[in-house]
């Protein structure tokens, strides 16, 4: 004969059901807030990994490059060592969504003007037409004034290498050799160890917010 059990086993389960529910969610709220992930493929899957892992040693990097920027100074991976910052592509004749991307970006660059451990390096994708003397001219007419925003130019062949395989920054295609013109909206989040930790679209005002409020939880990091 079958037994049917006491309610108060039942009403017991159900509370350590909804306990254990309670703390899932919990535990990965905390994750989501207080830790970011890393990126490690052009499809930007987040993938979080303690920061004391062997795995970390494996993980996807920003390989190095040599550019110029709006002040004639040259700028390398070297310049980046140790501190975290944020890289973009435009060109200064684009008038459609390079003025709120850059208009954006200035927000970012005064939150952290007085922060020398963050830098914004902007890369023109039209190097053959926007060199250092032009660069000049639109930080000057944009209002760029912060000393930890550097406006960049060089080689094409080098700037789309390390936007396609570096930043995985466009969306049409992953190919360094590709001709394709390159335009993408998106702002990309790096670490001090050149790890990407995230990536927003830089023509959307909250997702430039959430950047201001993911670098600040990348400088608690240690």
């Amino acid at each position: 004969m079958h037994q049917q059990k006491p309610k108060g086993i039942i009403k017991l389960k159900k509370y350590f059901f909804c306990l254990l529910l309670l703390c899932i969610i919990v535990g990965c709220k905390q994750k989501s807030v207080n830790r970011l992930p890393y990126f490690n493929t052009a499809d930007f899957t987040p993938v979080w990994i303690d920061k004391n892992s062997p795995q970390l040693t494996n993980l996807h990097t920003i390989s190095p490059f040599l550019f110029t920027d709006q002040n004639g100074n040259t700028i390398t991976k070297k310049t980046t060592n140790g501190k975290i910052f944020v890289a973009n592509f435009f060109f200064t004749r684009c008038q459609n969504i390079c003025p709120k991307m850059m208009d954006n970006l200035k927000k970012v660059a005064i939150a952290f003007k007085n922060d020398s451990k963050i830098l914004i390096i902007s890369h023109s994708v039209t190097p053959y037409f926007d060199n250092v003397e032009v660069l000049k001219k639109y930080a000057t007419e944009k209002g760029i004034t912060t000393k930890n925003w550097h406006l960049v130019t060089g080689k094409k062949e080098e700037i789309y290498k390390i936007a396609r395989l570096g930043y995985f920054a466009d969306t049409v295609t992953s190919s360094a050799i590709s001709t394709q013109f390159l335009h993408t909206e998106n702002f990309i989040l790096v670490d001090k160890n050149g790890h990407i930790r995230g990536v927003y679209n830089g023509t959307i005002d909250f997702e430039v917010e959430n950047l201001i409020r993911h670098i600040k939880l990348l400088e608690l990091e240690n």
